[in-house]
């Protein structure tokens, strides 16, 4: 009997209604003559209340406490999950993190998975359960409650489908799949049938919100195929997979966008070894996440070096950085907010030519200024203006052909 792990994001559970349709898709698989796993965000919008609540009563909540409060998302979600499976007639068991064996580090809030252990799904698969999990959530190994992080139940599906060794991992959603670039900015964007685990992180990492970048990033480790598909939908979503010699055929698969960044700029570094420790390592004791990085030329032996953060951080890195500033020796901290980060991704690039001279031509001839430019074999990306970020995707996304005629409403855009 095949095993099949299915997530169901918030939007999916949103509603007492949109519950009972997610109940009656999970028995329909069972029905099929499979077992079920499946992995239930909060209900939209929970996370955020509990949150705003948290900041209510303590305007620094400690993130131990913040990570049982908000786990409780999950844990409700899944368990009014069971209920309406078992009130449509079948028999559904909820479980948390904990209980379905997943060990994490000691990271409260943004928890990494250090070993999963599903004995307890095992024993109640052979029972005929329907298994239900309350995603986002693990436990250390002292028994404190843990949370992976935004989009961790993404995470939780993907290590679950690798840990139980099943035959198929299923991401609903509120979208058919993953498409060419955002539809609500590219209105006649393509949904693409798959895509390489490499350009799925590429995409997952500039921006795209279809999936948390952890969570390509471990099925790509352990080889866990997986499908995004919508839940309000029967049609088939987009595979993502080991990359195929035909995929390089395809030059650009997709452009995403990332907006609400931040650009800080250190001037007159000096060009000896260690610099960029200094001013890194301070960051990252604040567990504050760098995207991009660029270190100029030396000239004079100073050079600038600058890179993105979100815009969130923008202060506590500030903070941070202007004692640094002073012993290092260095001239000025510039940063500025309200710039996004554009990406072309492609694996196709490896062996084609000429992509980032047709994207910075394309926006140069209509007026977008490049404030950082960074790339992989597989990806181009560029900080912009974020006035300027949907315009340059709709051009971009067109000078690469990935446009097409759209055929109805309800082909690209996202469903409610």
């Amino acid at each position: 009997m095949r095993l099949i792990v299915q997530k169901y994001g918030g939007t999916s559970v949103g509603t007492p209604e949109r519950i009972c349709n997610v109940a009656r898709r999970i028995l329909e698989t069972q029905r099929k003559g499979c077992r079920v796993v499946a992995v239930i965000s909060a209900m939209a919008g929970v996370t955020d209340q509990l949150v705003k609540l948290a900041k209510a009563v303590s305007p620094q909540p400690t993130e131990r406490e913040l990570d049982i409060l908000l786990a409780t998302g999950e844990g409700a979600a899944s368990a009014l999950t069971a209920m309406a499976v078992n009130a449509l007639g079948g028999t559904a068991i909820s479980v948390t993190g904990a209980q379905a064996g997943i060990l994490t580090d000691h990271h409260h809030t943004k928890a990494r998975i250090a070993n999963i252990s599903p004995k307890q799904i095992h024993e109640m698969l052979s029972e005929d359960y329907i298994v239900i999990v309350a995603g986002f959530q693990g436990q250390t190994p002292e028994g404190d409650m843990t949370t992976l992080g935004r989009g961790g139940s993404d995470l939780t599906a993907i290590a679950l489908a690798g840990a139980l060794n099943a035959d198929a991992c299923q991401i609903f959603t509120d979208v058919d799949g993953v498409f060419t670039c955002d539809p609500r900015v590219v209105l006649d964007a393509k949904k693409v049938s798959e895509i390489a685990y490499d350009e799925m992180l590429e995409m997952a990492g500039s921006g795209a919100k279809v999936m948390q970048s952890r969570a390509v990033e471990f099925a790509k480790k352990f080889g866990v195929e997986f499908e995004v598909r919508s839940t309000f939908t029967k049609r088939r979503g987009t595979i993502t997979k080991e990359e195929t010699p035909s995929m390089e055929d395809v030059v650009v698969r997709g452009i995403s966008l990332d907006r609400h960044q931040a650009k800080l700029s250190i001037a007159g570094v000096r060009d000896e070894p260690g610099m960029a420790a200094r001013i890194f390592s301070n960051i990252a004791a604040a567990h504050i996440i760098v995207d991009m990085i660029v270190q100029n030329a030396s000239i004079s032996g100073t050079t600038d070096v600058s890179f993105t953060i979100h815009e969130d951080e923008l202060e506590n890195a500030r903070t941070i950085l202007m004692p640094v500033i002073g012993q290092i020796g260095a001239k000025r901290l510039n940063t500025i907010a309200g710039v996004a980060k554009l990406s072309v991704v492609g694996i196709g690039m490896r062996s084609h030519s000429g992509v980032a001279a047709r994207m910075f031509e394309c926006m140069g001839k209509s007026g977008i200024n490049i404030q950082l430019v960074s790339t992989s074999e597989i990806k181009i990306a560029v900080i912009i203006d974020e006035k300027d970020a949907e315009r340059a995707a709709q051009l971009i996304h067109a000078e690469f052909g990935l446009a097409r005629l759209l055929a109805s409403p309800s082909a690209t855009r996202p469903l409610a």
